[in-house]
Parts: C-alpha cells; sequence; structure tokens
C-alpha cells in the first residue's frame, strides 16, 4: 500500500479504535488519549515509512488495514498505561484482536514491536495533557459552576461529537487548537442538548471571556460542527 492510499483507510480504522475502546470498556480520558496519540500524531506521521528499508519498521512494510488496527490497539495499551492503575494487559489485547482484526493473526511479540514502533514514530514523547477531551471536561465542569443550564448540556452529545469529528478528520483540518475545538464542541452540545427556551445564558461571550477565542471564530467554528452533525443524521 503505497502513502497515497493512507487517507482512504483512516476513517475505518478510526472508527476501529474508537469501537475498539466501547468493546473494552475502557474511560473516556483512555479513548481520546489514544485517538489524540493515534489519529492526530502516529497517523500523520508514518507515510514516510511505507518504502523505508529501515527494518526496525517493519510492521509499517507495508502498510495494512490490518497493521494499523494493531497500532490503534496498541494506542489503547499505552493510554491505559498512562491514564489508569490497572491497565489493558497485553494477554487482553492480544485476544480482543484475535477476534477483531480479521485479516492477520498477531503473535504477543507483535504487540511489543508495535508498542516501540509507536513510540519511536512519537519520539517517545506521549504526554497527553493538551488535548481536546481535557480542555472540554474543564470547560464543561466550570459552565456548570457559573450556570445552572450547564447542567443541561448532555457530556455524552460531547463526546459523541467529538468521536464524529475523529471519524470525519476534522479535528486536524478546521481546527487550530485542541482548547479552541473544545471550545467550538461546547457551544456545539449546547445548541444541540439544551432546550430552545432556555437559550438565555449568554454562551459565546462566556466562552470568549474564558478562552480569550474570538467570538466570531467561536461561532464559526461551532456552525461548521452543527453542520457536520447535521450531514450525519441525514
Amino acid at each position: 500500500m503505497d502513502s497515497e492510499t493512507l487517507p482512504i483507510l483512516r476513517i475505518s480504522v478510526v472508527k476501529f479504535l474508537i469501537q475498539s475502546a466501547h468493546d473494552l470498556e475502557v474511560p473516556p480520558i483512555v479513548k481520546y488519549s489514544a485517538l489524540s496519540l493515534f489519529a492526530d500524531r502516529f497517523y500523520s506521521s508514518i507515510s514516510g515509512f511505507t518504502s523505508s528499508n529501515d527494518s526496525r519498521y517493519w510492521l509499517l512494510q507495508p502498510i495494512t488495514e490490518s497493521n494499523l488496527q494493531l497500532f490503534a490497539l496498541v494506542s489503547l495499551w499505552i493510554s491505559s498505561k498512562l491514564h489508569t492503575s490497572h491497565p489493558l494487559s497485553i494477554k487482553l489485547l492480544k485476544a480482543f484482536g484475535d477476534t477483531m482484526i480479521k485479516e492477520q493473526h498477531f503473535m504477543t511479540r507483535d504487540f511489543l514491536d508495535a508498542e516501540v514502533i509507536f513510540m519511536r514514530i512519537l519520539n517517545f514523547e506521549i504526554g497527553t495533557a493538551n488535548i481536546t477531551f481535557i480542555f472540554l471536561e474543564e470547560l464543561l465542569n466550570h459552565f456548570k459552576e457559573v450556570a445552572k443550564v450547564g447542567e443541561l448540556v448532555n457530556w455524552e452529545a460531547c463526546m459523541d461529537v467529538m468521536d464524529l469529528l475523529y471519524e470525519r478528520e476534522e479535528t486536524s483540518v478546521f481546527y487550530g487548537s485542541p482548547c479552541s475545538l473544545a471550545a467550538a464542541i461546547l457551544v456545539a452540545s449546547y445548541l444541540i442538548t439544551v432546550p430552545v427556551q432556555e437559550w438565555e445564558f449568554p454562551i459565546v461571550p462566556w466562552v470568549h471571556f474564558v478562552t480569550s477565542f474570538k467570538e466570531d471564530d467561536i461561532v464559526q467554528q461551532a456552525r461548521d460542527i452543527l453542520l457536520h452533525v447535521l450531514e450525519t443524521d441525514c
């Protein structure tokens, strides 16, 4: 598979990661940290390794959907080790992979090798403090502290919107930072889940005050998100 084919696989592999996180019942922080590591960073960096002769990256030569699914599971594994006291075990991941990855059978050693390759691609920089999920959670909690209407914003809807944007690759195409994306998701989720008769709170000016992002930019990004949600519903 050449580098031009990579974008075609992205949606299916990201959906695989999201479904795997659901099936493995990992906490949201693990899921969204894994999405950030895999979709925002790892996936965008691997095209240069498709024709590499470096044997250290053998699981990327060639790149297949099955191999990418392996790396998606590895991203969940790494994320669980960062954020939980009882991380996913390699035994569990291998058994899960045996069931869910249809085209190829991976051994325990493959998971270990894939983890090393994943870390090398990311230059061993696996910090996840500045991800959209954390900014969004903090922003919503702050909103609930200052306004009762904040309790009406559906947290599950916020995460559904974030999943949709990852599946469509909009997290990297339209938004300049995880914090600005979190601000736009909050405003969009407010409009989606809060009853119209409760729209008295000045949500956009408040988000501007808290984040310093321009109101026009917040509105435009929230509008883009709403359009994507409507397109999906249709």
